[in-house]
């Protein structure tokens, strides 16, 4: 009999420490899910937190602006010319209209802007290069205006230096005033795309240039009086201005410039060579 009380007794003891093995291996469990799960809550705050700062935050302030292409503008002049726009954040920022305003610039040729989040900005302009230089009566002031190869009339900055060796002057345009991003008249366009089609050239003829003379005739046609750097000579010519046409007359001028007679004029219109003494 008591050899039974204590195999029941053993047997008892047994379930006992199993039931309380279980039983304290599922606490153990339980509280290591509540650690994970508060690991996972509190990873995804911190996450949250970072996107909050690295990301939505900074598209809600003023968005950051960087400009590239520029030469006489500055950045901060590009970017200046948007305050209007008024805007306060990334997601306000309205590219279309931000293009416009660049576009109706006289200076600037084409313009792209492009977002990039979350408070990125960036602008590349590319300026109107300057084939030729007119002045124009401003107030009572003559102002040196800049003609690209279009034909478009845009001011010079504040940093213009007339090169002349690549850049020369227009006189007698019949621009009598100036207005952002106006042309030239479309029978002087030719003569743009031939100085343009010349400063392509390795040699620069227009450094033995001082002014190029626009001579209007009847008909809205035109011919050319070329006053040389080195010459008080002023050559007579057609609207035909190339490189051949600029060979031939320093050839003239040079056998000009050996005649014992002091020559004001030399006309190489209509194929011939004539001179006209002072």
């Amino acid at each position: 009999m008591s050899e039974l009380s204590l195999s029941v007794t053993d047997d008892y003891l047994k379930d006992f420490f199993v039931d309380n093995n279980k039983d304290v291996e599922e606490k153990a469990e339980k509280k290591i899910r509540i650690i994970k799960v508060i690991f996972c809550i509190l990873c995804f705050l911190l996450a949250g937190e970072f996107v909050a700062y690295k990301y939505i935050m900074p598209s809600f302030s003023s968005p950051k602006v960087t400009v590239s292409g520029e030469k006489l503008y500055s950045a901060q002049e590009i970017a200046g010319k948007l305050l209007v726009m008024n805007t306060t954040n990334w997601f306000d920022f309205n590219v279309n209209e931000a293009a416009a305003i660049l576009s109706s610039e006289p200076a600037i040729e084409s313009v792209t802007v492009e977002k990039k989040f979350p408070d990125k900005i960036f602008i590349n302009v590319v300026e109107r290069n300057p084939v030729a230089v007119t002045f124009v009566l401003n107030d009572g002031h003559s102002s040196p205006i800049q003609i690209d190869k279009n034909g478009v009339l845009f001011e010079a900055k504040e940093n213009y230096n007339s090169d002349l060796n690549s850049i020369p002057i227009i006189s007698g345009l019949p621009v009598e005033y100036m207005s952002g991003g106006m042309r030239i008249p479309q029978t002087f366009r030719p003569l743009i795309d031939q100085i343009s089609k010349i400063q392509s050239l390795p040699q620069k003829y227009f450094a033995s240039i001082s002014e190029i003379c626009v001579l209007p005739k009847e008909y809205g046609n035109y011919e050319l009086a070329l006053i040389p750097s080195q010459s008080k000579i002023k050559v007579l010519t057609d609207r035909a201005l190339n490189e051949d046409a600029l060979k031939y007359m320093m050839i003239v001028l040079d056998i000009v410039n050996q005649l014992d007679t002091p020559v004001s004029e030399v006309d190489l219109r209509y194929g011939s060579v004539s001179y006209r003494t002072k």
